[in-house]
């Protein structure tokens, strides 16, 4: 029997950071930005379970989280000791009878040929155990089912608002499937499916749909008028729990390259924003050119302190790996836009020629 699994590490940045410091185990740990609660427009980018018992999360400014969580222990990101630790733990993966598709530093779907699922669930976790990590897999019959049955291996909880109770819900392995779909998941947001955020799923109550059994009950026409001939009845198949099965076992080939930067001050001077852009530019069009890629678009973001934010591009006239056009040609797109507000951040993405 074909299933897709899908393993997701715990607190992953955090637990890295346990396997250099184990006197931190236990302790509400943030990491984010250089490591310093006060450094402003910094956020946290993962908060060990204590430091979330405190009601600290991902995306969260760093001093908002200092002052939720008082006596935490905050810590700078290590990017580079993050990607060895997930480098790790997908060659460890690839170890067993399964193919792999990466979804990033800390999860991956597995697609395998097997009669218990479970059983190779509880290899694989007592595996990454062994690299002194934890995980939580879903397993389903696609990737979206799999995907939201790692949320129920993570939590202990009810399905919904209703009083029926999940078993084996937080036990850190968990089994969605076409059976159990509408048992587990019909009194649950909108929001809760995977590919639904807060908008789409504003957008959807205001049509009366709030409820994953509300939504797979829609009327196909009235969605695809509000969301689009694509969307809409995707947004159906959504709800009844359809997804892909496919599991891209190459490396995604990217298709563009970006940097962004929000300042600690707002720029407010054109020579400070001009170089500024000049920077950001240059940097990612030689990461660009020193991967082998050429460019054919550059664009740049703007956003000001009222968080407006807008993006102007433009198509280079010929492709190109010289970092001095590219960055000359970011600069000439800054002047396109009217910039009479402090600027927060500014970024410069690179649309790159196929491979």
């Amino acid at each position: 029997m074909r299933v897709l699994l899908h393993v997701d590490l715990d607190q992953f940045q955090a637990a890295v950071e346990f396997r250099r410091h184990p006197e931190l185990r236990g302790k509400p740990v943030i990491v984010g930005g250089h490591g310093d609660p006060q450094e402003p427009r910094k956020v946290v980018t993962c908060a060990s379970y204590p430091a979330r018992g405190y009601g600290v999360h991902a995306g969260m400014p760093l001093r908002s989280a200092a002052r939720k969580c008082p006596d935490g222990i905050f810590l700078p990101l290590d990017m580079a000791a993050y990607s060895e630790a997930s480098d790790e733990v997908i060659e460890l993966l690839r170890t067993f009878p399964v193919r792999v598709e990466v979804l990033g530093w800390d999860e991956a779907f597995l697609a395998a040929d097997t009669d218990d699922p479970e059983g190779l669930a509880r290899e694989i976790r007592s595996a990454i155990e062994e690299l002194d990590l934890t995980c939580a897999i879903g397993i389903g019959d696609n990737k979206l089912r799999a995907k939201l049955a790692t949320g129920f291996a993570k939590s202990v909880g009810k399905s919904g608002d209703s009083e029926v109770e999940v078993a084996d819900a937080g036990t850190g392995i968990f089994r969605l499937t076409g059976e159990n779909w509408f048992e587990l998941m019909s009194d649950r947001p909108t929001s809760a499916l995977w590919g639904i955020g807060t908008r789409i799923a504003k957008r959807l109550a205001d049509l009366g749909i709030s409820t994953v059994a509300e939504l797979a009950g829609a009327d196909r026409q009235v969605l695809a008028a509000e969301f689009g001939p694509g969307t809409g009845p995707y947004l159906w198949l959504l709800g009844r729990g359809a997804g892909d099965t496919d599991v891209i076992t190459e490396p995604r080939i990217p298709v563009g390259h970006s940097k962004s930067e929000t300042f600690p001050q707002d720029l407010t001077e054109r020579a400070e924003l001009d170089a500024a852009v000049l920077r950001l530019a240059t940097a990612v069009a030689q990461e660009v050119a020193e991967n082998g890629r050429i460019t054919v678009r550059v664009g740049v973001t703007v956003r000001t302190n009222t968080f407006y934010t807008r993006t102007k591009q433009r198509k280079l006239p010929e492709p190109t790996t010289d970092v001095a056009e590219i960055a000359q040609a970011a600069l000439a797109i800054l002047g396109r836009f009217e910039l009479d507000r402090p600027i927060r951040l500014l970024g410069v993405r690179l649309e790159l020629l196929p491979e």
